[in-house]
């Protein structure tokens, strides 16, 4: 069956609850958790994804979301059984994100 193209959605969860097409970047999340980096700065042109990577960053730390594995299921972070535990214990990690416009 042919998935639809969710044009302007920046939701993550919203993209994986109604099965729209979505190319899997949640190895993001394995690339930029194993840096170490204190402060990332992602630039990248308009359209290209920021906000949805940010939100699926924010479903895959939030202790508000952390009975949501239902969302990376399937997805290439979850097949490393290291991140799943991290998504599944949220131990007290504090994660800041904040997005500017200029």
């Amino acid at each position: 069956m042919k998935k639809n193209v969710a044009v302007g959605i920046q939701d993550y969860a919203v993209l994986r609850e109604n099965d729209y097409f979505y190319i899997d970047k949640t190895a993001f999340i394995h690339e930029w958790w194993s840096s170490g980096d204190a402060v990332t700065l992602i630039t990248r042109p308009r359209r290209f994804g920021k906000t949805l990577n940010m939100s699926m960053l924010d479903y895959f730390f939030s202790v508000d979301h952390a009975d949501r594995e239902d969302l990376f299921e399937g997805m290439a972070v979850w097949k490393n059984e290291y991140f799943r535990s991290l998504h599944l214990s949220n131990s007290g990690r504090t994660l800041y994100f904040s997005q500017s416009f200029w």
